[in-house]
């Protein structure tokens, strides 16, 4: 059975949380614990269908067979720098994952991505790949960073994010219709600097309090 494209997370502890981080007068430090905070949340709708298999353990009544993951620890890749923000969060619920980066900038004139940096863990191919970054709005930055990660030989790659725009969902479709993206909200639109309307603003700018 196929994935769905787009899973838009509507649990109320992470729409009560995301509605707090939309508020303008929300401090640096609330919003960055919010993201943490919510990054766990999402975490658990994209990693509900990684496959199991069984190990025999002990317990202290007697012998059992028990679920592990099966395979490579997982990858998770942040899209530098806001993706570090939910990759905290995604972390503390998966310890054991390697850690990659992709850093990407967006240029204000063309809105086109552009890369300074890029890091992956070895064995891609055999790993369940989740990238992170808060914000899906033109997609540009997103397929690029998924270009990247899929050149280093990852096929299993699931996208998760805060907040995606219909344009960037749809470039995402697009470019890689294989690529589940997972989001606590689909909002109205861009704006026409490319910024997700109603947002909730800079991600970036609001977690490490630059302008």
């Amino acid at each position: 059975m196929s994935k769905p494209h787009l899973t838009v997370v509507d649990h109320p502890l992470v729409q009560h949380k995301l509605t707090i981080m939309r508020e303008e007068k929300t401090s640096t430090a609330g919003f960055r614990r919010l993201l943490r905070e919510i990054s766990q949340l999402l975490a658990y709708e994209v990693s509900k269908d990684l496959p199991l298999i069984s190990k025999t353990i002990r317990t202290p009544m007697c012998e059992m067979e028990a679920k592990v993951l099966e395979g490579k620890k997982l990858a998770l890749i942040s899209i530098l720098r806001a993706g570090n923000g939910l990759l905290d969060g995604v972390l503390d619920l998966i310890p054991a994952a390697r850690v990659g980066f992709v850093g990407l900038y967006r240029d204000e004139e063309t809105l086109k991505p552009v890369q300074y940096y890029c890091k992956l863990p070895a064995n891609m191919e055999e790993r369940v790949t989740i990238a992170v970054d808060p914000m899906l709005a033109t997609g540009n930055s997103s397929a690029a960073a998924i270009d990247l990660i899929k050149a280093a030989g990852a096929t299993d790659i699931r996208f998760l994010c805060l907040l995606a725009a219909p344009e960037g969902v749809a470039r995402m479709k697009d470019l890689h219709p294989d690529v589940p993206v997972i989001t606590a909200s689909l909002d109205e639109r861009l704006n026409d600097r490319g910024y997700i309307l109603p947002g909730l603003g800079d991600a970036g700018d609001r977690m490490f309090g630059t302008k």
